[in-house]
């Protein structure tokens, strides 16, 4: 075994040890010092939730089929369904405004005033707009990660594009990028995609923010989110902890796959290629 392997190895456990003692200390206080689940569940509890969960069946109606499946694997569905509609949409719309605003001052003064403008407002201040607009589907859910995600993607590619160098754009030029398009192509996106892809991460905390807050107010009737706010009416608080505990440890997935796509594929040029 390698002297890095040895040490990955003492960081899991260490990791490995502070959760262990996290639970412990969890059971602890949940049984001896509170004493009513309904408070706070301890972490059997939770395990006789996830259990009883994974005994359920519901509906998952896509594209006219009816499926019977175990309940949280179809809330999981719904949830991601909803998350995804929602950062496409911020990608698809943010990325292009960002960039145009950074590299066009013209369009940047024109569009500033309307996006500071609307930017500060709740996404969850869109709650009642997108049940009238939209309905009780999954695109109004969407609609609202679309509001709390598309600005930091915007604010940052904007951010990247305004920040590349001078010296960068002119030595293209001198080396025959002649146009825009090439610049943009070339320079400014390469130049921009670390600033962009912070933009992202932050966008992707925010959007499953609001995916929570969407489903649990009402714009879905499916999801992780709204199974917390039903388990909550039915004052059955073990499911409640359950589905927070699972939406935290999607969220820390989703957030270490990103990373590890980006840092390690997209911007590996950072680091220097390891030959």
């Amino acid at each position: 075994m390698t002297k890095n392997n040895i040490h990955v190895l003492k960081d899991k456990s260490v990791e490995i040890i502070s959760i262990c003692s996290a639970i412990v200390l969890w059971q602890i206080i949940a049984v001896y010092v509170v004493g009513n689940k309904f408070y706070l569940p301890s972490f059997t509890d939770v395990i006789g939730a996830l259990a009883e969960i994974m005994s359920r069946d519901s509906n998952l109606v896509i594209m006219g089929l009816n499926m019977q499946l175990p309940m949280l694997l179809v809330d999981f569905f719904y949830s991601m369904m909803h998350f995804s509609i929602g950062l496409i949409a911020a990608l698809v719309i943010g990325i292009p405004i960002g960039m145009i605003m950074g590299w066009f001052r013209t369009i940047d003064r024109i569009v500033d005033p309307i996006v500071e403008m609307v930017r500060p407002i709740p996404p969850l201040a869109w709650i009642p707009f997108a049940i009238i607009w939209i309905g009780l589907n999954p695109f109004a859910a969407g609609f609202l990660i679309f509001i709390g995600a598309v600005f930091p993607i915007m604010i940052n590619t904007f951010t990247g594009f305004k920040s590349v160098s001078r010296v960068y754009v002119e030595a293209a030029k001198v080396l025959g990028c002649n146009n825009n398009h090439e610049l943009i192509r070339y320079v400014a996106f390469p130049s921009a995609l670390p600033s962009i892809a912070a933009g992202i991460r932050i966008a992707m905390g925010v959007g499953w923010m609001c995916l929570v807050a969407a489903e649990m107010f009402g714009v879905s009737r499916n999801g992780l989110g709204y199974q917390m706010w039903h388990f909550y009416d039915l004052h059955r608080m073990e499911f409640v902890l359950l589905y927070m505990l699972i939406l935290g440890f999607l969220g820390l997935f989703i957030d270490r796959l990103l990373r590890y796509y980006i840092d390690g594929k997209l911007l590996k040029w950072r680091k220097g290629v390891v030959i």
